[in-house]
């Protein structure tokens, strides 16, 4: 039976391209990343996406593409004519919106001076640079292969390449870092100017090496301290925080994520890639193979995706997860359009939350309140 997609009348749509190698996995990432080989296999591969993709391109029917988000693992491995083949690939296949915003995930450790003017000829028009720390000590404790100045090079040859629109990720509450040195690694960060600037806090999750061997870290309360230190900072270097860990220039927010954070439609193809659809028959879900040679062989063979309708009872909790992280949070009317299901399905929960003070609603809009994004775990798995 076929399935099609755009049932929900939403216009764009947004694709997610997973780059799945990296030269040595990190001992706090729990993402879909491999180590990558002598050579890579960048033209099997790219041919193997681009037959991936043809194979949901009915999920897209009638829609054009406002994002483009190359992720990984390491995608600046990738060499900048592998990218070029891959993208030009996409256009003939699906259209793109005016002014679509294409993504590139780089480490400042695997880019050669020149090769974001490459990228950027290629169609990249927004690179996000995994810098986490400008400590050394932190950095390696991290396990990452760059340190601060190679960071600082990959920001001059990103402006000297003409890509103004780019994201520094920063990593706090790293082992034995304290308020000051938390707020010391932000500065750094701001130094560079960034339009955009995501701060995660780092978490040990399962399969890691520091879930294998746990590294000493702040407590919750001094995390917590970090987060009211570097607020000020943020919004006095004239980023606004508009999702729990992201902050942009006015103009400078990432479109591809507040897609995920609207419970957007998007197509995931790659090893390992996720996909969410909304079509006549409910909400489907896609999913590849994790492993590299697993999914091009499956690829190949023609059974690269798995693929699942999300019964109607998860769906409060999968909206949540995602729309509760906005700072400008949403109404219920967009709950009932992007979901399919009555507000009655929400509206109890959202009101015990807002009598326990986690949740507010102004102008027809519901929000955590700032105690919610405290909590904002507990609060999501209020819709479970």
């Amino acid at each position: 039976m076929s399935i099609t997609g755009n049932q929900g009348g939403f216009a764009e749509i947004a694709l997610y391209v997973h780059l799945p190698w990296c030269v040595r996995k990190c001992r706090y990432c729990d993402f879909n990343s491999h180590p990558a080989p002598e050579s890579l296999p960048e033209t099997e591969y790219v041919e193997a996406v681009l037959a991936d993709l043809d194979a949901d391109l009915e999920l897209a029917s009638g829609r054009m593409l406002g994002s483009i988000f190359f992720g990984g693992g390491t995608p600046s491995l990738f060499s900048p004519a592998a990218l070029d083949r891959l993208l030009t690939g996409v256009r003939q296949r699906l259209p793109l919106a005016a002014g679509a915003e294409i993504t590139l995930e780089a480490n400042p450790g695997t880019t050669e001076r020149g090769r974001f003017a490459d990228y950027a000829q290629a169609g990249i028009n927004r690179v996000s640079l995994g810098a986490q720390s400008f400590e050394r000590r932190q950095l390696a404790a991290l396990g990452r292969i760059h340190g601060p100045d190679e960071t600082l090079a990959a920001v001059t040859d990103l402006r000297s390449a003409g890509i103004t629109n780019f994201n520094l990720d920063l990593l706090y509450g790293l082992p034995g870092q304290t308020v000051i040195e938390a707020a010391a690694d932000l500065e750094a960060a701001l130094a560079l100017d960034p339009p955009h600037l995501s701060c995660y806090q780092l978490t040990i999750e399962p399969g890691t090496s520091f879930a294998r061997n746990p590294p000493a870290l702040p407590t919750q309360d001094a995390v917590w301290e970090m987060e009211q230190a570097c607020a000020p900072l943020l919004a006095g270097a004239g980023l606004q925080q508009y999702e729990v860990s992201a902050w942009a220039r006015p103009g400078m927010r990432c479109r591809h994520n507040l897609n995920y954070w609207g419970f957007g439609d998007y197509l995931g193809v790659g090893a390992g890639a996720h996909g969410k659809i909304t079509t006549g028959s409910g909400i489907l879900r896609t999913e590849r193979a994790a492993r590299p040679d697993d999914y091009m062989r499956g690829v190949r063979e023609q059974r690269s995706s798995r693929r699942r309708f999300v019964p109607p009872q998860e769906l409060p909790f999968e909206f949540m997860l995602n729309a509760l992280r906005l700072r400008s949070g949403f109404t219920l009317s967009a709950y009932e359009n992007r979901t399919g299901l009555p507000t009655h399905t929400v509206e109890t929960p959202l009101q015990r939350m807002r009598e326990r003070g986690l949740m507010e609603m102004a102008d027809a809009t519901w929000r955590p309140t700032a105690l919610g994004y405290r909590f904002l775990s507990d609060l999501q798995s209020w819709f479970l």
